[in-house]
Protein backbone atom coordinates (compact mmCIF):
# COMPACT_ATOMS: atom_id res chain seq x y z
CA UNK A 1 0.00 0.00 0.00
CA UNK A 2 1.43 3.57 -0.92
CA UNK A 3 2.46 6.17 1.80
CA UNK A 4 0.24 8.88 2.26
CA UNK A 5 3.07 11.50 1.22
CA UNK A 6 3.31 9.39 -2.43
CA UNK A 7 -0.46 10.32 -2.95
CA UNK A 8 0.41 13.78 -2.26
CA UNK A 9 0.16 16.37 -5.67
CA UNK A 10 2.38 19.33 -5.44
CA UNK A 11 0.72 22.54 -6.41
CA UNK A 12 2.17 26.18 -6.95
CA UNK A 13 2.74 28.16 -4.42
CA UNK A 14 4.42 25.09 -2.43
CA UNK A 15 1.25 23.69 -1.44
CA UNK A 16 0.31 19.95 -1.54
CA UNK A 17 -3.15 18.65 -1.22
CA UNK A 18 -4.34 14.91 -1.22
CA UNK A 19 -6.75 12.87 -3.85
CA UNK A 20 -10.15 14.80 -4.13
CA UNK A 21 -9.04 18.18 -2.30
CA UNK A 22 -9.99 21.18 -4.83
CA UNK A 23 -6.66 22.42 -6.12
CA UNK A 24 -6.36 26.51 -6.41
CA UNK A 25 -7.92 27.75 -9.36
CA UNK A 26 -9.18 30.96 -11.50
CA UNK A 27 -11.56 31.25 -8.98
CA UNK A 28 -9.25 30.75 -6.09
CA UNK A 29 -6.73 33.15 -7.56
CA UNK A 30 -9.76 35.65 -8.07
CA UNK A 31 -11.01 35.88 -4.33
CA UNK A 32 -7.10 35.99 -3.19
CA UNK A 33 -7.27 38.99 -4.89
CA UNK A 34 -10.06 40.62 -3.67
CA UNK A 35 -8.71 39.64 0.08
CA UNK A 36 -5.58 41.52 -0.50
CA UNK A 37 -7.46 44.34 -0.77
CA UNK A 38 -8.82 43.76 2.35
CA UNK A 39 -7.37 45.52 5.87
CA UNK A 40 -5.86 42.78 7.49
CA UNK A 41 -3.07 42.07 10.44
CA UNK A 42 -3.36 40.39 13.95
CA UNK A 43 -6.25 41.98 15.28
CA UNK A 44 -8.28 40.51 12.71
CA UNK A 45 -10.46 37.28 13.10
CA UNK A 46 -11.05 35.64 9.93
CA UNK A 47 -12.90 32.25 9.06
CA UNK A 48 -12.92 30.83 5.65
CA UNK A 49 -15.49 28.47 4.53
CA UNK A 50 -15.10 25.65 2.26
CA UNK A 51 -11.00 25.89 2.76
CA UNK A 52 -9.99 23.20 0.61
CA UNK A 53 -5.81 23.37 0.45
CA UNK A 54 -5.96 25.88 3.17
CA UNK A 55 -4.64 28.68 0.31
CA UNK A 56 -6.77 31.70 0.75
CA UNK A 57 -6.81 30.76 4.59
CA UNK A 58 -2.56 30.93 4.47
CA UNK A 59 -2.96 33.83 2.42
CA UNK A 60 -4.96 35.90 5.48
CA UNK A 61 -2.59 34.35 7.98
CA UNK A 62 0.52 35.43 6.53
CA UNK A 63 -0.33 38.97 7.22
CA UNK A 64 -1.41 38.28 10.68
CA UNK A 65 -4.86 37.40 10.66
CA UNK A 66 -6.19 35.01 13.14
CA UNK A 67 -7.95 32.31 10.73
CA UNK A 68 -10.44 29.48 11.41
CA UNK A 69 -10.54 27.53 8.40
CA UNK A 70 -13.81 25.09 8.21
CA UNK A 71 -14.96 21.95 5.07
CA UNK A 72 -17.26 19.17 5.09
CA UNK A 73 -14.23 17.20 3.82
CA UNK A 74 -11.72 15.37 5.85
CA UNK A 75 -9.43 15.32 3.10
CA UNK A 76 -9.34 18.96 2.87
CA UNK A 77 -8.70 19.22 6.43
CA UNK A 78 -5.72 17.30 6.64
CA UNK A 79 -5.01 18.95 3.79
CA UNK A 80 -5.58 22.40 5.24
CA UNK A 81 -3.53 21.44 8.32
CA UNK A 82 -0.35 20.03 6.27
CA UNK A 83 0.04 23.23 4.24
CA UNK A 84 -0.09 24.54 7.53
CA UNK A 85 2.58 22.60 8.95
CA UNK A 86 4.42 23.11 5.56
CA UNK A 87 4.27 27.00 5.71
CA UNK A 88 5.08 27.45 9.15
CA UNK A 89 1.73 29.63 9.73
CA UNK A 90 -1.17 29.55 12.74
CA UNK A 91 -4.36 28.34 11.33
CA UNK A 92 -6.85 26.42 13.15
CA UNK A 93 -8.76 23.91 11.24
CA UNK A 94 -12.53 22.90 11.67
CA UNK A 95 -14.20 19.75 9.88
CA UNK A 96 -17.96 20.40 9.51
CA UNK A 97 -20.73 22.51 8.81
CA UNK A 98 -19.19 26.07 9.09
CA UNK A 99 -22.84 27.03 10.72
CA UNK A 100 -22.61 24.47 13.37
CA UNK A 101 -18.57 24.53 14.02
CA UNK A 102 -18.63 28.35 14.26
CA UNK A 103 -21.65 29.29 16.55
CA UNK A 104 -21.62 31.55 18.61
CA UNK A 105 -18.26 33.12 17.18
CA UNK A 106 -18.06 36.40 14.77
CA UNK A 107 -15.76 37.71 12.97
CA UNK A 108 -14.06 40.67 11.05
CA UNK A 109 -13.92 39.14 7.81
CA UNK A 110 -15.33 35.93 6.18
CA UNK A 111 -14.45 34.77 2.90
CA UNK A 112 -15.27 31.57 0.82
CA UNK A 113 -15.29 29.81 -2.57
CA UNK A 114 -18.18 27.97 -1.95
CA UNK A 115 -19.52 24.94 -4.02
CA UNK A 116 -21.44 26.58 -7.15
CA UNK A 117 -21.84 24.41 -10.19
CA UNK A 118 -25.11 23.56 -10.88
CA UNK A 119 -25.60 20.21 -11.22
CA UNK A 120 -28.41 17.77 -12.21
CA UNK A 121 -29.31 16.32 -8.82
CA UNK A 122 -30.73 18.61 -6.11
CA UNK A 123 -29.21 16.24 -3.56
CA UNK A 124 -25.87 17.67 -2.23
CA UNK A 125 -23.02 14.79 -2.59
CA UNK A 126 -22.21 13.20 1.05
CA UNK A 127 -18.31 12.13 -0.53
CA UNK A 128 -15.80 12.56 -3.22
CA UNK A 129 -14.18 15.24 -5.15
CA UNK A 130 -18.03 16.35 -6.21
CA UNK A 131 -18.68 17.87 -2.78
CA UNK A 132 -16.29 21.12 -3.79
CA UNK A 133 -17.99 21.88 -6.61
CA UNK A 134 -21.64 20.55 -6.84
CA UNK A 135 -24.13 22.76 -5.37
CA UNK A 136 -27.87 21.65 -6.49
CA UNK A 137 -29.70 22.27 -9.70
CA UNK A 138 -29.32 26.13 -9.17
CA UNK A 139 -25.66 26.03 -8.14
CA UNK A 140 -26.97 27.74 -4.97
CA UNK A 141 -27.48 25.39 -2.35
CA UNK A 142 -24.65 26.77 -0.05
CA UNK A 143 -24.27 30.51 -1.37
CA UNK A 144 -27.99 31.03 0.03
CA UNK A 145 -27.12 29.53 3.48
CA UNK A 146 -23.93 31.73 4.02
CA UNK A 147 -26.72 34.92 2.84
CA UNK A 148 -28.56 33.84 5.59
CA UNK A 149 -26.05 33.37 8.27
CA UNK A 150 -23.09 36.18 7.04
CA UNK A 151 -25.05 38.70 9.33
CA UNK A 152 -24.42 36.21 12.00
CA UNK A 153 -21.03 35.51 11.35
CA UNK A 154 -19.85 39.08 11.14
CA UNK A 155 -18.96 41.74 13.72
CA UNK A 156 -20.21 45.15 12.94
CA UNK A 157 -18.30 46.75 9.82
CA UNK A 158 -17.16 43.12 9.17
CA UNK A 159 -16.95 41.81 5.67
CA UNK A 160 -17.94 38.91 3.14
CA UNK A 161 -16.08 38.25 0.06
CA UNK A 162 -17.22 35.27 -1.57
CA UNK A 163 -16.85 34.34 -5.35
CA UNK A 164 -19.05 31.95 -7.73
CA UNK A 165 -20.08 31.86 -11.33
CA UNK A 166 -22.50 34.00 -13.17
CA UNK A 167 -24.56 30.99 -13.73
CA UNK A 168 -25.80 31.40 -10.17
CA UNK A 169 -27.07 34.18 -10.69
CA UNK A 170 -24.88 37.33 -8.71
CA UNK A 171 -27.98 39.76 -8.91
CA UNK A 172 -29.38 37.48 -6.22
CA UNK A 173 -26.91 36.77 -4.21
CA UNK A 174 -26.62 40.93 -4.16
CA UNK A 175 -30.80 40.79 -3.40
CA UNK A 176 -30.24 38.26 -0.28
CA UNK A 177 -27.20 39.78 1.30
CA UNK A 178 -29.42 43.15 0.99
CA UNK A 179 -32.15 41.46 2.08
CA UNK A 180 -30.12 40.29 5.44
CA UNK A 181 -29.10 43.99 5.95
CA UNK A 182 -25.47 43.85 4.50
CA UNK A 183 -24.32 46.52 1.87
CA UNK A 184 -23.21 44.22 -0.99
CA UNK A 185 -22.01 44.87 -4.66
CA UNK A 186 -19.31 43.20 -7.23
CA UNK A 187 -15.98 43.83 -6.61
CA UNK A 188 -14.47 41.75 -9.36
CA UNK A 189 -15.15 40.02 -12.28
CA UNK A 190 -13.31 37.15 -14.60
CA UNK A 191 -14.02 35.39 -17.74
CA UNK A 192 -12.48 31.88 -17.96
CA UNK A 193 -12.89 29.18 -20.16
CA UNK A 194 -15.41 26.19 -19.18
CA UNK A 195 -13.40 23.26 -17.53
CA UNK A 196 -14.38 19.88 -17.32
CA UNK A 197 -17.35 19.90 -14.86
CA UNK A 198 -19.25 22.24 -17.56
CA UNK A 199 -17.83 20.77 -20.47
CA UNK A 200 -19.85 17.03 -19.45
CA UNK A 201 -23.00 18.64 -18.50
CA UNK A 202 -23.04 21.30 -21.31
CA UNK A 203 -26.65 19.23 -22.72
CA UNK A 204 -28.17 19.80 -19.17
CA UNK A 205 -27.01 23.07 -18.47
CA UNK A 206 -28.55 24.54 -22.11
CA UNK A 207 -31.94 22.69 -21.45
CA UNK A 208 -31.81 24.32 -18.09
CA UNK A 209 -31.31 27.94 -19.52
CA UNK A 210 -28.10 28.15 -17.68
CA UNK A 211 -26.02 28.08 -21.18
CA UNK A 212 -26.09 29.38 -24.58
CA UNK A 213 -25.36 26.90 -27.02
CA UNK A 214 -21.66 26.88 -27.54
CA UNK A 215 -20.75 28.96 -24.78
CA UNK A 216 -17.12 28.48 -23.66
CA UNK A 217 -16.92 30.93 -21.36
CA UNK A 218 -17.81 31.53 -17.47
CA UNK A 219 -18.11 34.34 -15.84
CA UNK A 220 -17.01 34.63 -12.50
CA UNK A 221 -18.04 37.51 -9.99
CA UNK A 222 -16.50 38.14 -6.46
CA UNK A 223 -19.46 39.77 -4.08
CA UNK A 224 -18.07 42.26 -1.26
CA UNK A 225 -21.00 42.54 1.80
CA UNK A 226 -20.54 44.62 4.75
CA UNK A 227 -22.18 44.45 8.10
CA UNK A 228 -23.19 48.10 9.36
Amino acid sequence: MPSTALSLTTLPGGLVALPGVYQPQADTRLLAAALAQEDLGSRTEALEIGTGTGALALHAATRGARVTAVDVSWPAVATARLNAWLHRLPLRVLHGDFEARTAGRHFDVVFSNPPYVPAPDDRLPSRGPERAWDAGLDGRAVIDRICVDAPSLLRPGGVLLMVHSGMCGAEKTLDRLAGAGLAAEVTATASVPWGPVLRSRRSWLEQQGLAAEAEEREELVVIRAQCP
